[in-house]
């Protein structure tokens, strides 16, 4: 699956999604636009399963496997946390923009 220039290796994100109990994984940001270059981060909105442990240490790990995954830099952020925001620009920019790529 390709959205602009990225190619999306499916079976890992699921993979990887399964193992850390995400119930969905959307892109945002330049990885949609135009504007996206090759040294360009991957943001990515992630919703989990109640049942999965989020601490620091276990996000850090699922950051690292999706950079791993994408070959390049990830910043991963919380739905819930973006939807929790008093930034309502931010929030309604990423909400609305966002592009699911993995649902369970």
């Amino acid at each position: 699956m390709t959205l602009t220039s990225i190619d999306l290796p499916l079976t890992e994100i699921q993979v990887t999604c399964k193992r850390w109990h995400i119930r969905e994984l959307a892109l945002f940001g330049s990885a949609l636009r135009e504007d996206f270059r090759p040294d360009s981060d991957i943001d990515l909105l992630v919703t989990f399963e109640p049942e999965a442990k989020r601490g620091l240490t276990e996000t850090l790990q699922i950051q690292d496997e999706f950079q791993a995954i994408f070959g390049r830099k990830v910043d991963l952020i919380v739905k819930s946390a973006i939807e929790r925001s008093d930034n309502w620009l931010r929030k309604k920019n990423i909400l609305e923009s966002a592009q699911t790529i993995y649902v369970a």
